[in-house]
Order: structure tokens, then C-alpha cells, then sequence
């Protein structure tokens, strides 16, 4: 433990979750494993030189970038359950014991689990005084636009962010800290409005973590900063706690790091655990 409070735990979380206190927590973000029934890999790629490349480098040579076949090695996992929602079930429960009572649950899942997800979320969010579909605020997308694209069916290029909140009406949100994005029709708002840009919606266009680019990790299904800044910042308040606990490449601690807050992030692969002290090492001192 660091004596700013930040914390990386190597440990299965819901052995973690049951030594936490009750209402310790004000923002939980959790990013589990989709069952996608693949194993999930980093993706790799390298760039060759190629008079017919897209790309142009130093002293204008042309590259292409070339994928390269993933290695077996603990960078990845085998992403299938026999019975996903009994895995996820117990561990969510330990989450909403935790959350504080204006705390935020963020569950990020896929299309294939996300109608499932909800209706386990609405039950478990029900064992207070409210409603579980009353606690539900919002099902945020986080489309993209990257990698292959069906020709049988339309290509899913989206993720399913679940916003739970403990009370319904009582909640940490800071609308005025959050990004600002351009106008699609910018046109139509007067040029005033269109240099200061507008509060995103349910709706976040965002690309993914670029695997050539300097916010990698190798750590595979790492989620970009800019939508963990996002939650963090409006969702939670300075010296406040954040919590992960199934924090793989600990993007959820260097959003909550840059922005004052301190993090808890629990992994038990030990891949993950590495790259999250080197990525975070300047917060662990």
C-alpha cells in the first residue's frame, strides 16, 4: 500500500471484495471478461518497408503494417464461462455492498452478455430501499471503428456500458468537469458554440487503444484513457476512491491518478499486475 492510498492487488477479487468495507467506495468501474468463447490475445503488429505502403516514414519510404500471429504467454486468457452470470453474480453482489450510498457501478460488457448483465443488475441493485431499475441510469455505447468487417452481418464496432447508481436520485455527477466534443453539424450552432463544442451523450465516439501507439501496454483488451478520465472525472470527486477489480492493464488507476483520486486495483494474473506497477509506478511512491 502507498501512502497516498493507492493500492494493486494480486488476488482473486472476490476474496478481495469480501475484506472490503461496506460503503467504502464511491465509483466502481469493472471491465470483466465478455465470454466471448476466444481466447483473447494482444494484438500485434509491425511495419515493413513497401514502395506501396499507406504509411511514410523518415526521408519519405514508404511502410505497410504487417499483423503478427499471437503467442501463447499470460498476455492473454481463455475468455469462457460454463456459467458467466454465476461466476460474475458474487462478485457484483460484494460491489454493491461496497459502493457508497451516492456511489457509481460502471459494468463494461459486450452485445453478446449485456441484456443478461442488466437484468442480474437490477436484481442485485434491488436488495436496498430502492428498485434495481430505478437505480439503472444509463446504457452508455462506446462505438469505434477499427478491424475486419463482415460481409454476412453488420459489424459490431460497439461496447455496453452499464451506469448503476446505490440511490436513485443521489449521486455524484459532474457534468461541467467532463470533455467537451465537436458539433457534427457545427453549422447549424453558430460559431460561438461550435469553438466551445458540446457535453457528449449516451453515445461515445472513441477510438481504441492504437497498437502502435504510445498508450499501449500489451496487456490484451486494454480500454483507452480518455473513456476512463471521462467516468472518473464526472463521476467521482477529488481524494475519492476508485475502485477496479478487474483492473488487467490499470487504466482505471492512471485515470484516477491523474485526476486526484486514489485507486484500488485487483487482478490476479500476474502479467497484469506487472504491467500495472510499471505503468503506475510514479502513483505507487
Amino acid at each position: 500500500m502507498a501512502e497516498n492510498g493507492n493500492r494493486i492487488l494480486r488476488m482473486d477479487n472476490l476474496r478481495a471484495l469480501k475484506q472490503m468495507e461496506s460503503e467504502s467506495v464511491e465509483l466502481i468501474y469493472v471491465d470483466p471478461p465478455f465470454n466471448t468463447g476466444r481466447r483473447q490475445t494482444r494484438l500485434r503488429l509491425k511495419t515493413v518497408r513497401d514502395e506501396a505502403g499507406d504509411r511514410i516514414g523518415f526521408g519519405g519510404r514508404r511502410y505497410r503494417s504487417e499483423r503478427v500471429p499471437a503467442k501463447t504467454s499470460n498476455n492473454g486468457y481463455h475468455d469462457q464461462f460454463d456459467d458467466f452470470l454465476g461466476f460474475l453474480r458474487p462478485r457484483m453482489e460484494e460491489a454493491w455492498r461496497i459502493l457508497s450510498a451516492t456511489g457509481s457501478l460502471f459494468f463494461h460488457i459486450d452485445y453478446r452478455e449485456v441484456h443478461y448483465a442488466k437484468v442480474m443488475l437490477d436484481e442485485i441493485f434491488s436488495t436496498g430501499e430502492f428498485r434495481g431499475r430505478d437505480c439503472f441510469q444509463n446504457e452508455i455505447i462506446w462505438a469505434y471503428d477499427y478491424g475486419a468487417r463482415s460481409k454476412k452481418r453488420w459489424p459490431a464496432k460497439h461496447d455496453n456500458i452499464l451506469w448503476y447508481t446505490k440511490d436513485p436520485k443521489r449521486f455524484t455527477f459532474n457534468l461541467a468537469e467532463c470533455d467537451r466534443i465537436p458539433y457534427m453539424a457545427p453549422g447549424l450552432v453558430g460559431p460561438e458554440k461550435a469553438a466551445r463544442g458540446k457535453t457528449p451523450t449516451d453515445v461515445w465516439w472513441h477510438t481504441i487503444v492504437s497498437p502502435t501507439g504510445k498508450e499501449k501496454t500489451g496487456y490484451a483488451t486494454q480500454k483507452p484513457l480518455g473513456i476512463l478520465e471521462r467516468i472518473v472525472k464526472v463521476h467521482s470527486n477529488r481524494d475519492e476512491t476508485v475502485l477496479d477489480f478487474f483492473a488487467g492493464s490499470g487504466t482505471t488507476g492512471e485515470a484516477a491518478a491523474k485526476h486526484g483520486r486514489s485507486f484500488l486495483l485487483v487482478d490476479e494474473n500476474p502479467q497484469a499486475v506487472r504491467i500495472m506497477k510499471r505503468r503506475l509506478a510514479a502513483y505507487l511512491d
